[in-house]
């Protein structure tokens, strides 16, 4: 999965990925994406920008999970 992108079209702050398949065969995804382009918008919409970033990589796996957050959410949440 491709992190640079994810950080140029969201301009995004913060990216996370993580690969859980168990031999690390990427088909299963969770990322974590922050970005201030997800301000005022809801969790489907904010999905919709981060799967039509990835569209063309999305057909090859087999399960996506996704946290997207604004910057602000993120200060909240993040380890200290």
């Amino acid at each position: 999965m491709e992190l640079s992108k994810l950080q140029r079209d969201l301009e995004a702050e913060h990216v996370e990925v993580e690969d859980m398949t168990l031999n690390c065969c990427a088909c299963s995804f969770r990322v974590l994406v922050v970005s201030a382009k997800f301000e005022g918008k809801p969790l489907l919409q904010r999905h919709q920008l981060v799967n039509a970033c990835l569209a063309e990589e999305l057909p090859n796996i087999h399960a996506f999970e996704q946290k997207t957050l604004t910057p602000e959410q993120w200060a909240c949440e993040r380890p200290k």
